[in-house]
């Protein structure tokens, strides 16, 4: 059996080749049963063929290039049908995947493989899920997966439905050349039956094509496949504090996804590596980024992926790729990516190679796909990451993300204190941001939560001295984990990129940073903070 390669031919004329080379027995799979026998009659009518379509409720009918039917309802009978049936005819049966448990069924389908291949007759197994048995693999010929609707079919269907709006609302939607792309970009990867009624619905409650109604319907696909989590754009893109060479990068591509780009002869972005230090603000960039493109922002467990029957996890990751696709233009968000797959190297003692062939089928969908999924994946832990991951080619940009400095801390101390309903400026940020160095995003703002809860204790406001006391009684993690910490930088010296610009700044001379830290020569080795960095921060031999 070999999958159909429909990437540069359409559906419709990947069949029609397989038609005309006389396959046998073809497997399409689509949900949309009407739209793929409607291009099935339109072939069969082109080329002379009788169309006969069979249900277990209806039987046979014949829908092109003939007429009649045949109450055959029995799966075993049907495929006798299909035998005696005489010239030229394509024959599909609608959902016939159920029956391919039956050893007698597939003994049958089978043997019609071999006799279909001594006549004009081709015989076609449409179903909304992919089924084989092992027994069938080399029978069925090809699997054809159905395209979903393209952007000319969807503004065709927009523009129906437009004909009937007020005046008013399609001269404002005319006036605005891009709004109608929008409106077709934000229905990709829905059914044609999709895109109609959530048109529909959104012009009965807003008068206009709403774009919040129509994401919403492709949420309800999410929610349907069980292993990816549809995440709500809670961040914006002004609450990630720090890393302008990120957000700049982010920021140049925002309408990458757009027609115009493709016009300009851009190529589509694949996807980036955040790793560094934890708390930094890896996952509160992917979350921001979903805000900043406007796009569908997915969230992807790998553990999800992983299911206990023999052969599931390999389907599991099927799904993950096709419904992100299908919903695509999206970004598709993998949290802790090092968890997932750090067990790549040992998949064929531990569990029969499981982890090892999803492991393959991920990253060759990353180098290879051509659909609009922007891939954001996040590492704490470089060290467990396969080497294949980081090949060029998987993704557009490796970022490293350090720990904050002067200027970036400024910015998260005012951004946190802000979403607290506080105004920065009455507090000594000066203070705080000499207080926080090697602090992280994370614990700068724990340590804002803390005072909050010891100022509600007390009776007071937040202010200055409450935050300092608390940042005092904080361990960071760059203390602790300080070796670990200096041999992912000294990896990512040369093999990434630099998240934000570290710029050096003198510490003061602090009595009770030493008081504190100096004697943890566990965390700090034979150097005291003063030995690390003359300057105040540490320096990257970039």
């Amino acid at each position: 059996m070999i999958a159909a390669d429909t990437t540069h031919r359409s559906s419709k004329q990947e069949l029609e080749d397989l038609i005309r080379a006389r396959y046998s027995l073809i497997y399409v799979t689509s949900h949309e049963e009407n739209r793929v026998e409607e291009a099935m009659r339109k072939l069969c009518m082109e080329r002379e063929m009788r169309l006969e379509v069979w249900s277990i409720t209806e039987g046979f009918k014949v829908i092109a290039n003939g007429s009649g039917t045949r109450d055959v309802k029995d799966p075993m009978k049907a495929l006798d049908h299909v035998l005696r049936g005489e010239g030229k005819a394509l024959y599909v049966l609608r959902d016939f995947h159920p029956f391919l448990k039956e050893p007698a069924v597939v003994r049958r389908l089978r043997d019609a493989a071999t006799e279909l291949r001594k006549t004009k007759k081709s015989l076609v197994v449409l179903s909304a899920v992919t089924k084989i048995p092992p027994e069938l693999e080399k029978s069925i010929a090809a699997v054809v997966d159905w395209d979903l609707p393209n952007r000319r079919e969807i503004e065709e269907s927009a523009r129906k439905l437009l004909a009937q709006a007020p005046v008013a609302t399609q001269q404002v939607i005319e006036q605005d050349p891009t709004f109608m792309e929008h409106v077709v970009e934000a229905a990709l990867g829905l059914t044609l039956v999709e895109v109609e009624n959530v048109y529909a619905k959104s012009m009965v409650r807003t008068h206009t094509f709403d774009l919040e109604t129509i994401l919403e319907e492709k949420k309800q696909i999410i929610r349907k496949s069980g292993l990816l989590e549809y995440y709500e754009h809670r961040e914006e893109f002004s609450d990630v504090g720090g890393m302008e060479v990120l957000k700049d990068w982010l920021i140049k591509r925002r309408n990458a996804f757009s027609s115009r780009a493709r016009d300009f002869g851009l190529p589509l972005p694949k996807g980036m590596l955040l790793i560094g230090v934890p708390g930094t603000g890896k996952s509160l960039t992917a979350k921001a980024v979903g805000a900043l493109w406007r796009m569908p922002l997915l969230r992807l467990d790998v553990g999800k992926i992983f299911g206990g029957l023999v052969g599931s996890s390999e389907e599991n990751i099927r799904t993950v790729i096709k419904t992100a696709e299908a919903i695509a233009p999206a970004i598709l968000w993998i949290d802790e990516l090092e968890k997932g797959f750090s067990g790549t190297a040992s998949s064929g003692q531990t569990d029969g190679g499981t982890t090892s062939r999803v492991f393959g089928s991920f990253i060759t969908w990353l180098q290879e796909k051509t659909s609009p999924v922007f891939v954001i994946a996040t590492a704490n832990n470089v060290h467990q990451l396969p080497p294949e991951l980081l090949r060029k080619g998987r993704f557009d940009e490796i970022f490293f993300c350090d720990l904050p400095d002067r200027d970036d801390r400024r910015q998260i101390i005012d951004i946190h204190i802000r979403r607290k309903g506080r105004d920065a400026a009455q507090f000594d940020l000066d203070k705080l941001v000499d207080a926080t160095v090697d602090y992280s995003g994370a614990e700068i703002e724990q340590a804002v939560v803390a005072a909050m809860y010891d100022a509600f204790d007390t009776g007071n406001d937040l202010n200055t001295e409450g935050l300092l006391s608390t940042i005092k009684d904080i361990v960071p993690l760059a203390v602790t984990m300080r070796e670990q910490i200096d041999a992912m930088r000294e990896w990512a010296r040369t093999r990434a990129r630099m998240a934000s610009t570290r710029k050096a700044v003198a510490r003061p001379k602090d009595a009770g940073w030493m008081a504190k830290y100096g004697g943890q020569r566990s965390g700090l080795g034979d150097k005291t903070p003063e030995s690390t960095a003359d300057d105040g921060e540490r320096k990257l031999e970039l």
